[in-house]
């Protein structure tokens, strides 16, 4: 594919995500065929979206890091997006219900870059990736079902749309963290005063950091910028998405790294 039809593809998703219409597949001729192709095709939509106003590329996504969420959606391999400064929060948010499609949010361990981790002929591991890490902090990401049937797409068009990312509300940085044990770290979620889900930073590949090492590594093998100082990237759900309506509250808390909150305004 060319990078005309990367645009072309871009514009279709741009059009269809900025008015809150379930994106439809796109026509035969635009859909990406494999891996390398849905990611030029986010690259080319960020750039649009960079347009429009969403603000600069601050972070990044990992999405499908553990089982529960790999059987939740069906997709059986990590995916990655972009996540843009206009919406991010923090400590606590308000979002309005009909800024969505279909609104949820996952309970995720979040670090911040202290130093470029460039793409690279050899790969990352979690011991290579770890010095690179300047602070560790607890993030909810918000994400949308903006999709009239996602299965049909396709996981490369879904990660041409930023697999599934609308935003993020995170939390203050811990910087001490080298003492923490991430991968034994639990993180909770309640929706309107009720536990509705836990789960440990183990079920995101083991551990945590193995994620950072794959989105370092998959940058690299699909033609991307490495990892800048100063982006932060969400590492995955250690829960299961939690669907939102009109007038929910909903609280993500991990002990050892604080805890935050949102509310879906009518």
């Amino acid at each position: 594919m060319s990078n005309e039809k990367f645009n072309l593809a871009a514009a279709e998703l741009i059009k269809q995500r900025l008015a809150l219409h379930p994106i439809t597949p796109l026509p035969d001729a635009l859909r990406p065929q494999n891996l390398t192709e849905a990611y030029a095709i986010q690259a080319a939509l960020n750039a649009l979206l960079i347009q429009a106003g969403m603000g600069s590329m601050v972070g990044h996504k990992i999405g499908c890091t553990t089982p529960v969420m790999q059987a939740f959606i069906n997709i059986d391999q990590p995916c990655a997006g972009r996540i843009f400064s206009r919406t991010v929060m923090h400590g606590q948010g308000e979002v309005p219900a009909h800024g969505f499609v279909k609104l949820g949010i996952e309970c995720e361990i979040a670090v911040v870059i202290a130093h470029d981790l460039p793409v690279q002929s050899h790969q990352y591991n979690l011991e290579s990736v770890k010095e690179a890490v300047g602070a560790v902090m607890i993030a909810m990401e918000l994400v949308d079902e903006r999709y009239a049937h996602f299965p049909s797409l396709g996981v490369p068009t879904l990660i041409a749309d930023d697999f599934f990312n609308a935003g993020c509300v995170l939390g203050e940085p811990v910087h001490d963290w080298h003492d923490l044990d991430l991968a034994n770290l639990t993180g909770f979620t309640r929706v309107n005063g009720r536990e509705v889900a836990q789960g440990k930073g183990s079920l995101v590949m083991g551990h945590p950091l193995h994620a950072l090492a794959w989105l370092a590594n998959s940058l690299a093998e699909h033609g991307q910028p490495g990892l800048k100082a100063g982006e932060f990237v969400l590492l995955g759900s250690v829960v299961e998405t939690q669907w939102l309506k009109p007038g929910d509250r909903v609280e993500i808390d991990i002990p050892q790294l604080g805890e935050l909150s949102l509310e879906v305004t009518r």
